[in-house]
């Protein structure tokens, strides 16, 4: 799937998103087509919620990728390939490991078609490393850089850059395995609310039918939301850790 395409299926994905919750949103706070109306603006703060969210993703997934790309590289320094004939050979192991559309085969192909005009090695990552945005990948590139300047042993700055990103990598692992629970517990209690809500409206809607009815009503209602939106985002930015 192409770049254009896969953009256009998420962009697709995230409307449907938001229009299935500003559905669900309206009826449950509000039991109002008005209301469905008035949320649907809201799509572009959600939408860069989710793009947000998506690049953080690819991030993730790109420093994962990454460890095993220089270990690629190692690999082919340790056979007798140049360095720059090295990281074609990583690209090629890495369209074989992850397919030719995985973000680090992306990246290599564009390390590949910089070679080929001619580029030096040592700018190509230096580059790769800022648009990455990836502090080991910035790391890496700061250190590959100096030790092509001045003639380093490659293969053991390599080894070594790879040994150090896969501590960086189990420390994170370890951290995202102890916050599982938290994350579940969370996403339970984020939708809560609205099973509570809805629950009383199908079993007691006496009870609750004045919250639907008159500006009292409404304004109890919308500022009910807006404390459940504020204690969502909070508590998504206290499970959001960055190691």
């Amino acid at each position: 799937m192409s770049k254009s395409s896969a953009g256009k299926a998420f962009l697709i994905r995230i409307m449907f998103e938001w229009t299935l919750l500003c559905a669900v949103t309206s009826y449950i706070f509000y039991r109002s087509v008005t209301s469905f109306l008035v949320l649907l603006p809201g799509f572009l703060f959600y939408a860069k919620l989710r793009l947000k969210q998506s690049e953080n993703d690819r991030k993730k997934t790109l420093a994962l990728q990454f460890r095993e790309s220089i270990l690629a590289v190692s690999t082919a320094l340790n056979a007798g390939y140049s360095v720059e004939n090295s990281f074609i050979e990583a690209w090629h192991d890495m369209k074989r490991m992850y397919g030719e559309d995985a973000p680090i085969s992306e990246e290599y192909r564009r390390i590949v078609m910089k070679l080929r005009d001619n580029e030096q090695i040592e700018y190509i990552i230096r580059d790769f490393g800022r648009r990455s945005c990836i502090e080991d990948i910035n790391d890496f590139a700061a250190v590959f850089e100096a030790a092509k300047r001045i003639g380093g042993d490659m293969t053991k700055i390599i080894k070594r850059a790879s040994s150090n990103i896969s501590e960086k990598i189990e420390v994170k692992r370890e951290i995202e395995t102890a916050m599982t629970s938290r994350k579940l517990e969370t996403r339970i209690m984020e939708i809560m609310p609205f099973g509570i809500l809805l629950y009383l409206q199908t079993g007691s809607s006496g009870m609750i039918s004045v919250l639907y009815q008159g500006i009292a009503g409404r304004i109890i209602m919308t500022l009910s939301l807006a404390i459940y939106l504020a204690g969502v985002l909070m508590a998504e930015k206290i499970i959001d850790i960055e190691v």
